[in-house]
């Protein structure tokens, strides 16, 4: 790979890792029922399954988005009564928001045909050992999806190598002693 030193090992996981969960994202979406829910309420719906309750804010901060690029979203989803508004019992000024059975009942619905055409293409193309290996790393790749790390930029815009940088201890800070 261009651009790259022969000890960037890392970087060049990084990139065939990055390639490889695009591609497989992009045909997942082709993969989802036509007239299914749009992909920002099913990611919505995924927050609150995931996390369980959560606030406005919270939802648009883990969506990297301002939170009044969520309101139809949101609107849509308490109309349907995916979603259900509770004022919050800290601060009765907010609301939280929590997916109710209807809302896990479309997302479910969302992603069964999507789990049903990998499954299929996993049996057709992996060896028993190889499905063993996308289980341990569909693992690691959650961890990573919560990671708090964030990339040090070079001037050239790619993440600084990490030899030029303290190592990190596993919650992400670097040590420096």
């Amino acid at each position: 790979m261009a651009g790259l030193e022969p000890g960037d090992e890392l970087l060049r996981i990084a990139m065939g890792l990055r390639r490889g969960t695009m591609r497989l994202g992009r045909r997942l979406r082709m993969e989802r029922p036509e007239a299914g829910p749009p992909l920002q309420e099913l990611s919505v719906l995924g927050h609150l399954n995931r996390r369980g309750p959560m606030t406005p804010g919270e939802i648009a901060a883990a969506e990297r988005v301002q939170p009044q690029t969520l309101t139809r979203t949101l609107a849509a989803l308490e109309d349907k009564g995916e979603i259900r508004r509770q004022a919050d019992p800290a601060d009765r000024r907010r609301s939280v928001l929590s997916i109710t059975d209807a809302g896990l009942r479309a997302l479910l619905g969302d992603l069964r045909q999507r789990d049903s055409w990998l499954s299929l293409a996993m049996a057709e193309e992996l060896t028993p050992a190889e499905r063993g290996l996308l289980l341990l790393a569909a693992e690691l790749m959650e961890r990573l999806a919560e990671s708090s790390a964030t990339a040090l930029r070079s001037p050239g815009g790619l993440p600084a190598r990490t030899a030029d940088r303290a190592p990190a201890d596993r919650t992400g800070r670097a040590s420096h002693g």
